[in-house]
């Protein structure tokens, strides 16, 4: 059967007629790409990246190691430099003192009073290097005995106090307040024993 005429709408004034047997057509849009939600990126990539950064780091560890064992030996060398030249500034200091003893010892026919005072000097430079060094002469006679600082060699009897230093026959030494020589010394016994 033939396909009847499609119905025409009556126009009215200043009306274009309406063809509608012809189907509309819509402008063409342009496809557009939707973002892909759930996807996973590139495995390949995401391991290179991976092994990159794993990389970096491990070079930033080796070099923290690196300046780690850098220190460690530059600190060791520089603490056996502190022990091996601790005493520098005292020898320094020391050295005038031989200078002195030696050029009394040069004098050769020297009197004995230029002698003396040749010694007598060279004594002081002495006292004054180890006042510098803060080593102190422990010279404790009339002190009470200190086993610390003081070594008994014998007792005597004495109208003393028992335990009193009678006669130091040494002189100890204590650099600051550490004792490298105790004195040598004689304490007083008690009194009984005098019979």
């Amino acid at each position: 059967m033939p396909n009847p005429d499609p119905p025409t709408l009556p126009a009215s004034e200043g009306d274009t007629p309406v063809d509608t047997s012809a189907p509309a057509t819509q402008p063409a849009e342009s496809p557009r790409e939707e973002p892909k939600i759930g996807t996973v990126p590139d495995t390949g990539e995401l391991l290179r990246q991976a092994e990159l950064k794993a990389q970096e780091h491990h070079d930033a560890w080796l070099r923290a190691k690196a300046e780690a064992d850098n220190i460690r030996k530059r600190t060791q060398i520089e603490l056996a430099n502190a022990y091996k030249y601790a005493i520098e500034s005292l020898a320094a200091e020391l050295l005038p003192v031989k200078d002195s003893l030696e050029a009394t010892l040069a004098a050769g026919s020297a009197a004995h009073e230029t002698l003396k005072s040749g010694v007598d000097l060279t004594l002081k430079q002495l006292s004054a290097v180890f006042e510098k060094a803060n080593l102190k002469e422990i010279n404790p006679i009339g002190e009470k005995f200190d086993p610390h600082r003081h070594q008994a060699i014998s007792m005597l009897p004495s109208e003393k106090e028992p335990n009193t230093v009678i006669n130091v026959l040494q002189k100890g030494y204590a650099l600051h307040d550490r004792v490298i020589r105790p004195a040598l010394v004689t304490i007083a016994g008690p009194k009984d024993a005098q019979a």
